[in-house]
């Protein structure tokens, strides 16, 4: 008689008791339904629907394109196919920003129609009118601070965040500001690694990094990047596991050519 082993599905109480143990969290990207699976089969604690979909699934040159309606179909794409992970999607640009209501609103139909575990948000005190009220509607909601892909044009540049000693002081403070609120988790993006580690002490819910150090609770990559699939974009805090985008070229190369030559299909290929 074969047992069905009972996934154990991970909660943001399972990621507290993770960063209490001194036990790093693992959390990757991903948009749709086949590349879910494969993640979530893996072991992945944190799977993140991020509005980043806008560069690798769109191609868009940043995020801000992205709408609810698009963010809410990958969500449920990606949702259909985990068992184990913490399911995290990005609230998009202009669903959340100076209108707590509106904030409301945008969380509550990524939970209702994506079935979503919780949410994302960019900012630090700017945004915690509209963190306090999703919160009170007792949706998780993960923080976000340092390089917010989402206020590009504010910031005219994609380099490391709060490298001067105030920009670092009013980061610090936008972390604790964040864990008072109620954030089960935060992610520090392209920030000095001292500092992060700094910031990962001094709070006691989860940080998790990109290109933010190893002395914090976690890292996150987006899948695209780290398979190899994207090139054109490689930062420092990128480390490639595979090269995914010859592999697939030489794969689709080889069809066309066996399809050209005739070989494909053959005899056994067909009815």
């Amino acid at each position: 008689m074969s047992v069905h082993k009972e996934v154990k599905r991970v909660t943001t109480h399972v990621l507290q008791e993770m960063k209490h143990r001194g036990e790093k969290i693992s959390m990757l990207t991903a948009y749709d339904y086949s590349m879910a699976s494969i993640v979530d089969q893996s072991g992945m604690d944190i799977i993140l629907v991020g509005d980043s979909a806008s560069n690798v699934m769109a191609g868009h040159e940043t995020t801000l394109p992205i709408t609810l309606d698009q963010m809410i179909y990958h969500a449920a794409s990606v949702i259909r196919a985990v068992n184990r992970a913490l399911v995290v999607v990005d609230l998009p640009f202009g669903t959340y920003q100076g209108d707590s209501k509106e904030a409301l609103r945008s969380a509550v139909r990524i939970m209702k129609e994506a079935e979503a575990h919780a949410v994302k948000l960019e900012g630090g005190r700017e945004i915690k009118d509209s963190i306090d009220r999703i919160l009170s509607a007792g949706i998780p909601v993960m923080g976000h601070l340092g390089l917010t892909p989402q206020s590009i044009y504010k910031f005219g540049t994609y380099t490391v965040r709060a490298k001067g000693e105030d920009e670092a002081e009013i980061l610090i403070e936008d972390a604790k500001i964040l864990e008072e609120a109620g954030c089960f988790a935060l992610i520090l993006e392209k920030v000095p690694a001292e500092l992060a580690a700094k910031v990962a002490k001094e709070v006691t819910i989860p940080v998790i990094g990109i290109g933010a150090g190893g002395n914090i609770d976690g890292q996150v990559l987006v899948v695209h990047d780290m398979l190899g699939i994207t090139q054109e974009f490689s930062p420092r805090f990128l480390r490639r596991y595979h090269n995914l985008y010859e592999e697939m070229r030489g794969a689709f190369k080889n069809y066309i050519s066996d399809v050209k030559s005739g070989d494909f299909p053959n005899e056994k290929e067909q009815y």
